[in-house]
């Protein structure tokens, strides 16, 4: 089930909002002392391709989100812990400034529900009166808010709050509380008091358990609604100061007495994640995000951008960035007024004509940029990630096709821009096909040869949040059980066959392995040596001022020709050496799925999974986060059921 949508007209905050409420909270976080330890959530069974390597070199912008909020309104007793780098990290063992945390932050991705719900347990075992305020977030909280409340009224952990939305909801809410703060009060029992008194309801964007009495059994999750978005996106705290509380990584089970030093943080996170636009103008039936954004394109400004770009740059040493972005291309004036900034940046010199940026496009608006890749490509933008998912849009429609995807492609690589294409096996697509390009091979074929380096091949998976969700559980689609292994979390990254209605899904696993196998593999990476497909991705004029390249002599010119011939040869070729890494995991931990498949018996889901807890809105309203199906008693008039009292009604919902 897709998000609701809010009012139309009522889905942005009032411009000047946000402003507001940092302003109000730096007034009021010179009365509180507060400590808070936000923790990365990572299961380490999600490390396969594409993702391996990369997901322990990059900071997640998320957890640096919040953590940048504290800092900014005052709160600079914070310490960020990366599950990447800190696996043994146990939230009984944390102390910071001397002292348990008053707030406990949780970020999580669905696919590491397993460890999320590990730390919040561990953080329940806590005596009662020295526990922190537990609040979780993340996209798995975004539309299954229900999950970290414990699976069930009677669990012995929960998180005190889970917040669906992002920094001005969890602000707004830190916001109430400390407003109504006594002096030398628990942040926990603060909250208690706030949720007995109704001012938790005044937050979009939050869920939170009533219980009859404090420490008993959950009644109902209270859903306060679908968040307001926050429109001019300029408005956020700056990310700088999140990378100033990392933890260092370690093996311990305790926090270190200080951060990450400045400069030790390139070392560990040579990447830096930035947010530049949100929202996708594309209704994929198994894509979220549009939704989630309420059909709204929010971007920053060029300047702001820039601006984040530079600090980072010159306080870090860190030159590699990636945006966050669902659809860079989406809004062509956005588009330009960014890479019009960043490229008079770059002309001006360092630390921007040093800067490389990623991000993710779609085929379609590719080809509708081609008059300003160009400036794009000067802008510092040297790769873009490129949802082709099916190049004969059998399975997708995106505008796009096999002449649309070449013809982006050849643009792409005619303006040293690296097309990195991620590609969605189905059913229906067989492995190979003769005289038609509607085989996975094939289409693997053609988009390296038109100039791609890497590649990624994913099956295609219930994501909750779309369209596609219930429907992929009620047909019968959805696994739940091959032989005696339950599917979890951790395998629902597209990675494993879970949904299929194909007669033999062990196949469509094995598909998945030898794509990847056809592209990453010792004849590609020799042959790389010698043919490569990279584009020259740095150039004379980015790396020199522009009077000493005009000066060059014919020999130095060649030099410097073989130079970045060479560069581009030996990317091209540490791309495969990266993917044949990646792919050694990716076999350890997938073959074993497909000889399940093969040898077990299936089980099905036959509806989609919905809260076992009762749910309801603010007042009268049913809750925007529940999937139909999802009991709420407001609405059985708290009345007896066939003989069953409501209390009992919760128990077996």
């Amino acid at each position: 089930m897709e998000l609701p949508r809010r009012a139309r007209g009522d889905e942005l905050l009032v411009p000047g909002k946000m402003l507001a409420l940092r302003a109000r909270l730096r007034g009021l976080s010179a009365r509180h002392d507060l400590t808070t330890v936000i923790v990365n959530a990572f299961d380490h069974r999600t490390r396969v391709l594409p993702f391996v390597l990369a997901d322990t070199r990059l900071a997640p912008g998320g957890v640096r989100a919040i953590g940048s909020a504290l800092a900014d309104v005052g709160f600079h007793k914070t310490r960020i812990v990366l599950q990447q780098w800190n696996r043994n990290f146990s939230p009984q063992q944390m102390r910071l400034d001397g002292r348990i945390p008053d707030l406990f932050l949780v970020s999580s991705m669905h696919l590491h529900s397993a460890e999320c719900d590990r730390l919040i347990r561990e953080a329940c075992q806590i005596e009662p009166d020295k526990r922190p305020l537990i609040m979780v977030g993340g996209p798995r909280i975004r539309y299954e808010p229900w999950h970290v409340f414990g699976g069930d009224r009677h669990a012995a952990w929960s998180a005190d709050v889970a917040v669906t939305g992002e920094e001005y909801v969890f602000l707004d809410l830190l916001n109430v509380l400390l407003s109504m703060r006594a002096d030398g009060e628990s942040m926990r029992s603060v909250f208690h008091r706030a949720r007995e008194s109704g001012a938790l309801d005044d937050v979009p964007g939050i869920v939170y358990a009533n219980r009859s009495s404090r420490n008993g059994p959950i009644d109902e999750l209270v859903d306060t609604g679908v968040q307001r978005l926050l429109g001019d996106m300029d408005e956020l705290p700056s990310p700088v100061h999140g990378f100033t509380m990392l933890e260092a990584p370690s093996s311990a089970a305790t926090l270190a007495s200080q951060a990450l030093p400045i400069n030790r943080v390139k070392r560990h996170s040579p990447i830096a994640g930035i947010v530049m636009t949100a929202g996708c103008k594309f209704r994929c039936s198994y894509c979220p995000i549009p939704a989630y954004n309420q059909s709204q394109f929010r971007a920053k400004s060029g300047e702001r951008i820039a601006e984040e770009i530079g600090q980072i740059a010159e306080t870090f040493g860190i030159y590699h960035f990636f945006g966050a972005d669902d659809n860079f291309f989406n809004n062509t004036k956005r588009t330009l007024d960014i890479a019009g900034t960043l490229a008079k940046k770059a002309r001006d010199g360092r630390p921007f004509c040093k800067v490389r940026i990623g991000t993710e496009v779609t085929v379609h608006d590719t080809v509708g940029m081609r008059d300003h890749l160009p400036l794009i490509r000067e802008a510092g933008f040297a790769a873009v990630w490129l949802g082709v998912e099916d190049m004969t849009a059998t399975l997708v429609k995106k505008a796009q096709d096999k002449d649309k995807t070449e013809l982006a492609f050849r643009l792409l690589r005619e303006n040293n821009i690296l097309p990195m294409p991620m590609m969605m096996h189905h059913d229906s697509q067989p492995l190979v096909t003769w005289k038609s390009n509607y085989g996975l091979l094939n289409q693997i074929r053609l988009l390296r040869k038109a100039g791609s380096i890497t590649t990624q091949v994913m099956m295609l998976t219930p994501a909750p949040g779309s369209k596609f969700y219930e429907n992929v559980f009620e047909s019968g689609t959805a696994f739940s059980k091959a032989g005696d292994v339950t599917v979890e979390p951790h395998i629902m990254d597209g990675n494993y066959v879970v949904a299929s209605k194909h007669a033999r899904p062990w196949l469509k696993q094995i598909n998945l392995l030898v794509a990847y196998t056809y592209f990453f593999n010792p004849i590609r990476f020799l042959s790389a040596l010698v043919f490569s497909k990279s584009a020259d991705v740095f150039s004379s004029a980015e790396t020199r001022p522009a009077e000493e390249v005009k000066n060059y002599s014919r020999l130095k010119k060649l030099r410097r020709r073989f130079q970045l011939k060479l560069r581009a040869h030996l990317i091209d070729a540490g791309a495969q050496i990266y993917g044949m890494i990646g792919l050694a995991h990716t076999y350890r931990r997938t073959a074993g799925w497909a000889w399940r498949l093969f040898r077990s018996d299936i089980e099905r889901h036959d509806r989609a999974p919905v809260s076992p807890i009762p749910m309801r809105g603010v007042g009268d309203k049913p809750s925007d986060h529940a999937l139909p199906g999802t009991v709420n008693l407001r609405e059985l008039g708290k009345v007896a059921v066939d003989g069953v009292p409501a209390p009992e009604l919760a128990k077996t919902a």
